[in-house]
């Protein structure tokens, strides 16, 4: 059985206070929760720092405090979900995100996704679209936009 030219394989990921739908494509492992390496005093609480993952030094992301989804006192997360950047920084070609568990696969049907129109006004910078998947609301990250960001942390402008 094969599947529809229109549709897409996805990931359902859980954030704190809410969940994001990513392209399959765009997510390369998923690992235990470890506490990264800092980053600097400076950095914004939704860079969590830095993990070691295959010799790279890899930005860790709270998506959900980048969003601004995550209720106080939230926990971190138990999962680390290693994404490719799609920047072309052959210093930065991966970056991660913490999940509140094990993303879930998913079939993007035309039928099982909604824009949601109400609230696209309202969206933080790394947040491409806010949509009803299955009734749900989900976040379809900026990653081009959560890559800049990393970087303005990471490489600031001499």
């Amino acid at each position: 059985m094969t599947t529809p030219v229109n549709d897409i394989r996805g990931v359902l990921i859980q954030i704190a206070g809410g969940q994001l739908l990513l392209p399959n494509a765009a997510t390369v492992e998923v690992l235990s929760f470890a506490q990264p390496e800092p980053v600097g005093e400076d950095a914004p609480s939704w860079l969590l720092g830095q993990i070691r993952w295959r010799g790279w030094n890899v930005p860790l992301v709270s998506f959900a405090r980048l969003a601004g989804t995550e209720p106080a006192g939230a926990p971190v997360g138990t999962k680390v979900v290693v994404l490719k950047a799609l920047g072309g920084d052959p210093k930065l070609p991966y970056f991660a995100i913490v999940a509140q568990g094990f993303p879930r696969l998913v079939t993007v049907t035309r039928d099982a996704m909604v824009l949601d129109s109400e609230h696209q006004g309202e969206l933080p910078e790394a947040v491409k679209v806010r949509v009803y998947y299955n009734d749900d609301v989900a976040l379809v990250p900026d990653l081009d936009a959560a890559e800049r960001m990393i970087t303005q942390v990471l490489r600031p402008a001499a």
